[in-house]
């Protein structure tokens, strides 16, 4: 099955990861690393993250949230594709990216 990141998601975890790199030296790659986990487990069994039962449209949405940051990643399952469209901050903005969704 083909893994892709949208470049708006691949932003915002650049983002996050510049933000925990100057907060001390390494947190930066440690939340990277966490996140390619996150990214090895959505790969191996896309369906084992909770679906968002408060999106009704017509996507089946999914998050994969991080152990250690407030981070989670957003995703949906296609029959051929996974397709991560939001690497969200758990406590702020809200479906920010529901605009992603085609």
């Amino acid at each position: 099955m083909k893994f892709r990141v949208l470049p708006a998601a691949d932003g915002e975890a650049i983002a996050a990861a510049i933000w925990y790199e100057d907060r001390r030296s390494g947190l930066g790659d440690e939340f990277v690393t966490e996140m390619r986990s996150a990214f090895d487990m959505i790969r191996q069994n896309p369906l084992n993250a909770p679906k968002l039962e408060y999106y009704s449209g017509p996507h089946e949405i999914r998050r994969q949230m991080l152990h250690r940051f407030p981070y989670a990643v957003v995703y949906l399952c296609r029959a051929d594709e996974i397709v991560v469209v939001a690497v969200a901050h758990s406590r702020r903005r809200p479906l920010h990216w529901l605009n992603r969704l085609d």
